[in-house]
C-alpha cells in the first residue's frame, strides 16, 4: 500500500515538473534565445526530462 502512495506522488509530481519545464521552454524569453542563438534554457530540459523520469518511476511503482 505504501508503495502505491509513493507511485501516485511520483506521477503527480512528474506531471507538474514536466508542465513547468514546458512552460519555461515555451516562454517568450526562451523563444527569443532560441531564435537568436539556438540555446534552450537548461531549466526547461531538466524539468521536462526529470518530470518524464519521475512519471515513469511512479508508473513502475503502481504496478
Amino acid at each position: 500500500m505504501n508503495s502505491k502512495v509513493i507511485g501516485i506522488v511520483l506521477v503527480v509530481a512528474g506531471v507538474a515538473l514536466t508542465l513547468w519545464g514546458y512552460n519555461i521552454y515555451d516562454s517568450a524569453s526562451a523563444q527569443i534565445g532560441r531564435a537568436l542563438n539556438g540555446d534552450t534554457p537548461i531549466e526547461a530540459w531538466a524539468g521536462m526530462v526529470g518530470g518524464a523520469i519521475s512519471v515513469l518511476l511512479g508508473i513502475a511503482r503502481l504496478k
